[in-house]
């Protein structure tokens, strides 16, 4: 008894499966590596398994179609039946299978990377991103932190069926409701959120990244604190800076909404750069036209049309 439980694991997760895990090994490496092919040998050697290990692993995902195996010269790849899986995985997780080419627009059209992120259980999740492939990436697929207040507005904000009122009960730190109002009211009409660079705001990502599972309580107060200044971080429309003068944008947000009218996703424009009111308008408009192309492609609607 005590072998096997050596042999599946026992961790707070429940029972694992080592040889499973093998597996998730060899596909996890070669989609890193998904331009590249691999012989037995290196492959064995580069994801930490003996050569017999990783040759039972690879025929058997050889014969499923999860591999394609090249006869000239030995080496292994993706194969085509994980194509179906990654798409009923989007499906599943509500990103619309053909939304990248949405994004991609985006980023061409502006050069800064541009994501599709959602709430999927407890945590706000990345599901799609278009970005620079020569520049390390800012955004990953599966990049995410818990969805848990005082952070996840935008994930909310747009959402008429109560979502927004329940989220913001559990934020009972908050003391700037009149202006928390104002930036409701303001981003529900004009249908995106623009947040600028400030050292609060990186100082809360630099807080949530690689959080886990649910916020400790002390971090939670220190995000808190670091949250609670709205008021610098979101920039309106009717707040426009002097002529020429520029505000350091670090994203713009729009709304992806469902069949039900409710908000689904959130499509975000990455920009880090200084822009003026011309230069805001233009890929905030861009943003939100992407974003309902989207809402139409998973048969959503949206409730302000």
């Amino acid at each position: 008894m005590a072998d096997e439980r050596a042999a599946t694991g026992d961790g707070a997760g429940g029972r694992t499966s080592p040889p499973a895990a093998r597996v998730v090994a060899v596909l996890d490496f070669l989609s890193a590596h998904d331009t590249e092919r691999f012989g037995l040998s290196e492959l064995a050697r580069r994801v930490g398994l003996s050569k017999p290990t990783c040759l039972g692993i690879a025929t058997t995902l050889v014969e499923s179609g999860y591999l394609l195996r090249d006869d000239r010269d030995k080496t292994y790849r993706l194969g085509p039946a994980l194509i179906p899986v990654g798409r009923a995985a989007r499906r599943s997780l509500r990103a619309d299978p053909a939304g990248g080419d949405v994004l991609t627009g985006l980023w061409e059209a502006f050069g800064h990377p541009v994501s599709l992120s959602g709430v999927v259980g407890d945590r706000v999740t990345v599901l799609d991103v278009a970005v620079d492939p020569r520049q390390p990436p800012m955004v990953k697929v599966g990049d995410g932190y818990p969805f848990t207040p005082p952070v996840g507005l935008m994930y909310v904000l747009w959402d008429r069926t109560g979502r927004l009122e329940r989220w913001m009960s559990h934020d009972t730190g908050r003391d700037d409701g009149d202006r928390l109002a104002r930036v409701i009211e303001a981003c529900r009409a004009d249908g995106y959120l623009v947040e600028l660079l400030t050292p609060a705001g990186q100082q809360l990502h630099r807080l949530m990244a690689g959080v886990p599972g649910d916020i400790p309580a002390e971090l939670r107060a220190v995000l808190g604190e670091v949250v609670a200044g709205i008021g610098d971080r979101v920039h309106l429309r009717d707040e426009a800076a002097p002529s020429g003068e520029g505000r350091n944008v670090s994203v713009i947000s729009a709304p992806v909404y469902d069949a039900d009218g409710a908000q689904a996703m959130v499509a975000s424009l990455y920009v880090s750069d200084v822009l003026d009111e011309a230069g805001i308008a233009a890929r905030a408009s861009a943003l939100v036209a992407a974003a309902d192309r989207i809402t139409v492609r998973i048969g959503g609607r949206n409730p302000g049309r």
